[in-house]
């Protein structure tokens, strides 16, 4: 029941407020804020995305934990999209949460009430001092582990400069002397 109270309260909120800001400013000048706001959170969702897509990419590369750009991130997405709904309530909301103290604020509130179940660092090998499934080095593989011998790297292709042809072990250099394909990687 909890759950749905909010979408019953929520209309409601919004139309008391949409007749009382109706009776202050005007029917014609309620509708164009509440528009204003919708290009206004689609802005706020193109942009403010962008920019902490650009703060989660440099926490990345500054070696910095990503949970808090990522929170932000989230926050301001959360408010781009209150602000596009249509209201006065949910756009103030969404305005409210723009603000980086009042994210801060949230965000902390939120951590506080988290709780690390746990957390751990395991490694495919251990060591056991030979017998079944040991290699020479007297590591045994645990259970349901196996090394696959995979070495993980990185490489990239680069472009020999420009030299002499060596007979036989290009295409050009059967091109030159009437051959065509002799290297094996094009053959008809």
């Amino acid at each position: 029941m909890r759950l749905l109270l909010p979408f019953v309260i929520l209309p409601i909120v919004e139309i008391a407020l949409f007749i009382q800001v109706g009776k202050a400013i005007g029917a014609l000048a309620t509708i164009l804020l509440v528009l204003a706001s919708a290009v206004a959170g689609v802005a706020v969702m193109r942009h403010q995305g962008a920019r902490a897509a650009l703060d989660l990419q440099r926490a990345m590369q500054e070696f910095r934990d990503p949970g808090r750009p990522m929170a932000h991130g989230a926050l301001v997405m959360v408010a781009g999209l209150l602000m596009v709904v249509p209201g006065l309530f949910t756009t103030a909301l969404g305005l409210l949460l723009l603000v980086p103290a009042v994210r801060g604020l949230i965000l902390r509130q939120m951590a506080g009430r988290m709780r690390v179940s746990g957390a751990g660092f395991s490694y495919r090998r251990t060591y056991a001092g030979g017998g079944f499934g040991a290699d020479p080095a007297g590591f045994r593989y645990g259970p349901g582990w196996r090394d696959e011998g995979v070495i993980d790297g990185e490489y990239s292709v680069q472009d020999d400069p420009p030299g002499p042809v060596r007979a036989g072990l290009t295409d050009q250099a059967g091109e030159a002397d009437g051959r065509r394909g002799n290297s094996g990687w094009t053959r008809h």
